[in-house]
């Protein structure tokens, strides 16, 4: 796991000359946004940053997956927030793939490489600078924290994904591992982030179906994924949007790793309408 690969987008639009048929698909269990959408003409922006556009993967949709936002951040030397957040109910992730970040939390700067990954408590007081001369991309991920009477918040944390010991897949003999960025027993924190990496010719062997709402930007590779009962060829740069119990499973055709950035909701009681 020494050589790891981040894929990010650079933006940019397609001639004139290209072909209108794309992968790009949306259904009523799952989405598939490939990297070739992610053009200058779908950049967003943001109240209180500067020097900085977005590509906006997912966020709460009725009917569909509705715990998470998530985008892909670009931020050019010199820009960033004094505001990041401006919901003092919602939790974020941060997870670093091209360049430097400068996090300043609690008035203590951290300087995140590709890789990096943090951890940013509801109600913080945070900014994000891009100090370098190149510029910085990276996926942030916002949920509305849901608390638990007799459980604190969890703390702000920053880790690099070099620093954590992948756990194998039970079962695998190795080809299948997750990085987990957050402990997976300590029931404070209402979702995960991991990196899932699969070894070529290695394989998720049943479809998966569960509670969990999934984002998943594919970092390096490539494969065929299952989603609901399609079969669809996904590669570096490409996100996957999945709603509570979506089949899935997944095959890595190699000839290099297979690895994406996941993001499920856990933890917590289901809701339950009043009466």
């Amino acid at each position: 796991m020494t050589n790891r690969s981040y894929y990010a987008p650079h933006g940019g639009n397609p001639p004139q000359t290209q072909l209108l048929s794309d992968r790009a698909v949306f259904t009523e269990a799952y989405a598939v946004i490939p990297k070739g959408t992610m053009m200058d003409i779908v950049t967003s922006y943001l109240p209180f940053w500067d020097k900085t556009r977005l590509w906006i993967l997912s966020r709460p949709l009725s009917g569909f997956a509705e715990t998470f936002s998530q985008y892909i951040m670009e931020i050019a030397p010199g820009g960033g927030s004094d505001r990041p957040e401006l919901d003092e109910g919602a939790e974020g992730a941060i997870f670093v793939v091209e360049g430097e970040l400068t996090i300043t939390l609690d008035g203590k700067a951290h300087k995140m490489q590709p890789g990096g990954f943090a951890f940013i408590p509801p109600a913080s007081n945070w900014t994000v600078r891009n100090g370098s001369e190149a510029i910085v991309r990276f996926h942030w991920v916002r949920k509305a924290y849901e608390y638990v009477d007799g459980l604190p918040a969890p703390e702000a944390f920053f880790t690099n994904e070099a620093e954590i010991t992948p756990s194998p897949m039970p079962g695998t003999e190795g080809k299948w591992a997750t990085t987990r960025f957050v402990d997976p027993t300590d029931l404070r924190h209402d979702m995960h982030m991991t990196i899932v990496t699969f070894e070529p010719g290695a394989i998720i062997p049943f479809a998966e179906t569960h509670v969990m709402e999934h984002g998943l930007y594919v970092l390096e590779g490539k494969a065929v994924y299952r989603l609901n009962q399609d079969w669809v060829e996904v590669e570096a740069g490409d996100y996957m949007w999945l709603r509570a119990f979506c089949p899935q499973a997944c095959y890595a055709g190699g000839p290099g790793k297979f690895r994406y950035l996941l993001y499920k909701d856990v933890n917590r009681h289901m809701k339950l309408r009043s009466r």
